[in-house]
């Protein structure tokens, strides 16, 4: 073994006490936001299929006619 390999090696590992665990704060108003905004787009989603159902729906009918 080369002492490069030996180098880079020890130079990965580390011990988990070398890192500092830092504590993160979450905003709550923009995780509000951010379900506000998932919510709205389920529904834009869903009712685009709705309408789409209730179009195609339509058109079969008139075409059997």
């Amino acid at each position: 073994m080369s002492t490069e390999s030996l180098n880079r090696t020890s130079e990965i590992v580390e011990t988990p006490s070398q890192y500092v665990v830092a504590q993160k704060r979450v905003n709550v108003d923009v995780l509000k936001q951010r379900l506000l905004v998932e919510k709205k787009k389920e529904k834009v989603k869903r009712t685009i299929i709705l309408s789409s159902v209730i179009v195609s729906l339509g058109a079969l009918t008139m075409l059997t006619y």
